[in-house]
């Protein structure tokens, strides 16, 4: 049977090291996060058009033909009140 204190240094072990004592920075990328970033949420509106999200479509290149609508779509909705 294992006991409570078995239990806490099992997750003490399982955390990584803490930000005080990190040997080597995180590599980070601004340009890199941002531009993921934009990608990921794009996906997120195009996946809310249902046929997208479920892909419907047996055919590539007909999936492909609805995700360049929906695209085309959802960057005219966002272009539409631009001067």
């Amino acid at each position: 049977m294992i006991g409570i204190a078995d239990c806490c240094a099992r997750r003490q072990r399982q955390r990584g090291p803490r930000r005080c004592n990190r040997n080597k920075p995180i590599c980070f990328s601004l340009y890199l996060y941002r531009a993921r970033n934009l990608v990921e949420r794009f996906f997120n509106k195009i996946k809310q058009c249902r046929r997208v999200a479920t892909r419907y479509d047996k055919l590539a290149a007909n999936y492909l033909a609805f995700v360049q609508l929906a695209s085309i779509r959802l960057w005219l909705r966002v272009n539409e009140f631009t001067p």
